[in-house]
């Protein structure tokens, strides 16, 4: 059965629009769209039967009719009138079988979509449809029943349809694999939502000052609630890196929230210098994006002054903290002041130099975070160690590890979950007294 063929007989059965017909023939033909096949196969059928009649054959008033009634083809009923023949409005259908006329409703779907679209900057966006679940399953039962082979299902179609639309008098591009904003569209019932994908900020943070974590930290007795404990804040600590970086980031994006990755952390006591540590800041729901980073940067270092400092800032996608995690075990450099118990000579500081440079150090959960992790033993290697001696009790070390080495713990021994440790190897109780993170070795 050829294609005029098995299209005369969906019709015969059911009312479709140019758009359902053309879209069961969708893989067949390139540079069209399916309501333009749609109408080249009724025009074609138009003509045949137009012919038969002529040749005053039934047939072709037949056709002619069902052309007319259920191929909603205005030439059929022109032609049909021009011969004195008359379509029963009994059998006009009031809307196609398939979509229900809601083609029809793309233009008006778009223009919505451009409305709601008016306050989010954006250079990329998708369409995405939703379709209630007996449309879907009818035409699969109409694609069964008439053996259909090359068509595309009607979501694919009022994506497309309607995100063509949008890129017309937006200047905006559809991006399958990354869009900055999704428009959910469900054509049959005219609802409609945005997806607002974040945004994502990397560059390198410097911490300059002791006492403030990384990250937002909660209170541990009221979860974030605000009590007594915690001064009704419902926080540990009054400020942290992330929170420094938000309010800047917030302000300039309209953002609804912002969210810190980074490779691996420091303590809360010690400071990171150096380059800084890799970061990267996730906006939620940003309303703008067209952003000037350095503007930005010099934002976020005025409102931080003196206790965080950014630079390097650049736009990445997801991609990129999932790269940032996977570094955390990257190589880091540390540099820690130790005191000791009793007096240490020179001999003791070749010593510890060369016990601890290439070494695989084992570390069992520490006491002080056990808590919150898992109890765990850990490997971690040392590639080398330099030790200088500041006075009869105390020492300056310069460490350079594997990420995830937990340095306080590499000079207490930790009772003993550390080893070797800079207690155990000179049989001599130390204490980190200042640590300081001073590189995060990690690839751009």
């Amino acid at each position: 059965m050829n294609i005029l063929e098995k299209s005369l007989r969906m019709l015969e059965e059911y009312s479709l629009c140019d758009h359902c017909l053309g879209r069961q023939f969708a893989l067949l033909g390139h540079n069209m769209e399916n309501n333009e096949r749609g109408c080249a196969i009724k025009l074609a059928l138009t003509l045949e039967a137009h012919n038969f009649a002529l040749s005053k054959s039934k047939e072709g008033i037949k056709n002619l009719k069902i052309l007319a009634a259920k191929g909603f083809s205005e030439k059929a009923a022109k032609i049909l009138q021009k011969m004195r023949k008359y379509v029963s409005s009994k059998s006009l259908p009031e809307k196609c079988f398939l979509c229900e006329d809601r083609f029809e409703k793309a233009e008006g779907l778009a223009r919505n979509a451009l409305e709601q679209l008016e306050g989010y900057e954006h250079t990329s966006f998708l369409v995405g449809i939703e379709l209630p679940v007996a449309v879907e399953e009818r035409e699969d039962e109409f694609k069964a029943k008439f053996d259909i082979g090359y068509s595309e299902n009607m979501r694919n179609e009022f994506g497309r349809v309607i995100g063509k639309k949008i890129a017309e008098c937006s200047g905006t591009i559809a991006d399958y694999k990354k869009p900055e904003v999704v428009v959910l569209v469900n054509p049959f019932t005219e609802e409609m939502r945005l997806q607002i994908n974040p945004l994502f900020i990397a560059g390198y943070y410097k911490k300059l000052i002791r006492g403030i974590p990384q990250s937002r930290w909660f209170c541990s007795n009221c979860r974030g609630k605000g009590c007594k404990k915690c001064n009704w804040t419902g926080q540990m600590y009054p400020e942290s890196v992330e929170e420094l970086i938000a309010k800047p980031t917030l302000d300039l994006t309209s953002g609804t929230k912002v969210s810190l990755h980074a490779s691996g952390r420091e303590d809360i006591d010690a400071r990171m210098l150096g380059r800084g540590r890799p970061f990267v800041i996730e906006v939620t729901k940003p309303q703008r994006r067209f952003l000037n980073l350095e503007k930005l940067e010099e934002n976020v270092n005025i409102h931080a002054k003196g206790k965080v400092e950014v630079s390097n800032l650049r736009f990445v996608d997801k991609s990129f903290v999932r790269k940032l995690k996977k570094a955390e075990s990257s190589q880091k450099e540390y540099r820690v002041m130790v005191e000791f118990e009793h007096k240490i000579g020179v001999e003791d500081l070749n010593l510890l130099e060369k016990k601890l440079t290439n070494v695989m150090v084992k570390q069992k959960t520490p006491l002080r975070v056990v808590h919150r992790r898992a109890d765990l033993m850990r490997e971690k290697y040392i590639y080398e160690v330099k030790v200088k001696k500041l006075s009869p009790k105390k020492g300056r070390m310069w460490i350079r590890c594997q990420g995830g080495l937990y340095v306080k713990e590499l000079v207490t021994g930790d009772e003993g979950r550390t080893t070797p440790s800079v207690s155990e190897i000179l049989q001599n109780k130390a204490k980190p007294m200042k640590l300081d993170v001073l590189n995060v070795i990690m690839e751009d």
